[in-house]
């Protein structure tokens, strides 16, 4: 029987929709769970107050390993922290000897705590560096892509990771500035940004949010690490395990949404050229808990901004084995 559930927040870093993602998880006595986006461990700390479970933490920043160590003095055996990315879950599992696990939960996009660090070149709401990567040891950073792109693909990027309208422009700009001096800083990529997409009245939010948001998840792969992480869930997952996620984004909702409907047997015959035709569920490998999407409550829009576009998807596992798609 689960212990009851702590919904109760670190101070320091505040879990979106935390008390949805619990009720989606099912904490209980004995399981094994993966929190694929450790983070300063909002989640993690959770789960292992609700109740006396394991839980295996991912995160590809070294710099979180603060918060792992605060954990493992706490918790001890119950808590497992591995440095690498969500995507390798299956084999990051594999070498600390899990083959299995009874519940996979995921907070995508960038966290509060990347946003707070100037250093960190993730908002431009501070001057630093222009970098965005995850993981600061290896991989291109942003300043590389803006400097070093044709105009034509950096155009596509920003509007395909962005849906930013007015690409090209924007490309256009940072080609031509970039001729004079290579961009540096955040604020200097920013103003170019704001110097050509024009405020609007009905959008609050700055005009650079979708230049930047495309350049981070150029930087860090990161809807190929959801699909590799959506795609190793069948395998890792126990009968009756949950997936849990939280995306921020309709590039990644539209990503976790039709994994779930495809593994669900809700959807045949798709493809580029033809539409998804609805079909009754045969040999589902999910079930979705939920029909539609979740959203966080007003009380939790209004004490943490960063919620406002948050929407949590989640699908147990079936019994039956991963489903081999047939190309």
């Amino acid at each position: 029987m689960s212990a009851k559930i702590n919904t109760e927040i670190n101070a320091e870093h505040d879990p979106v929709m935390l008390p949805e993602v619990l009720q989606a998880l099912e904490p209980r006595d004995g399981a094994v769970y993966v929190d694929g986006t450790f983070g300063a461990g909002g989640y993690t700390r959770a789960i292992l107050e609700a109740a006396d479970c394991t839980v295996v933490a991912l995160d590809r920043d070294c710099g979180v390993e603060k918060y792992a160590q605060d954990l493992k003095k706490k918790y001890g055996a119950r808590f497992v922290f591995i440095n690498g990315c969500f995507g390798d879950v299956e084999t990051l599992l594999k070498n600390k000897g899990f083959e299995k696990v009874d519940g996979f939960v995921l907070d995508l996009g960038v966290s509060s705590m990347h946003l707070d660090q100037p250093d960190r070149g993730f908002s431009f709401r501070f001057n630093g560096p222009l970098d965005m990567r995850m993981d600061t040891t290896s991989g291109d950073t942003a300043a590389d892509l803006v400097n070093k792109m044709k105009e034509g693909d950096l155009a596509d990027l920003i509007y395909k990771y962005g849906e930013e309208r007015r690409s090209r422009k924007i490309a256009n700009r940072i080609i031509n500035q970039r001729a004079q001096k290579p961009f540096e800083t955040t604020i200097e990529l920013a103003e170019a940004v704001r110097a050509v997409v024009p405020r609007s009245p009905k959008d609050k939010s700055d005009p650079a949010t979708r230049t930047f948001q495309a350049l981070r998840i150029a930087v860090n792969d990161e809807l190929g690490e959801l699909e590799r992480a959506l795609a190793a869930a069948e395998n890792i997952l126990n009968p009756g395990g949950n997936l849990v996620v939280v995306t921020f984004h309709s590039l990644e909702d539209s990503i976790v949404k039709n994994f779930i409907r495809e593994k669900s047997g809700r959807v045949s015959g798709g493809s580029r050229h033809l539409p998804q035709i609805e079909s009754p569920v045969t040999e589902p490998v999910f079930v979705a808990l939920y029909n539609k999407a979740v959203s966080p409550s007003e009380q939790e829009v209004s004490r943490n901004s960063r919620s406002r576009s948050a929407k949590l998807r989640a699908a147990t596992k079936t019994p039956l084995p991963p489903r081999k798609d047939i190309s």
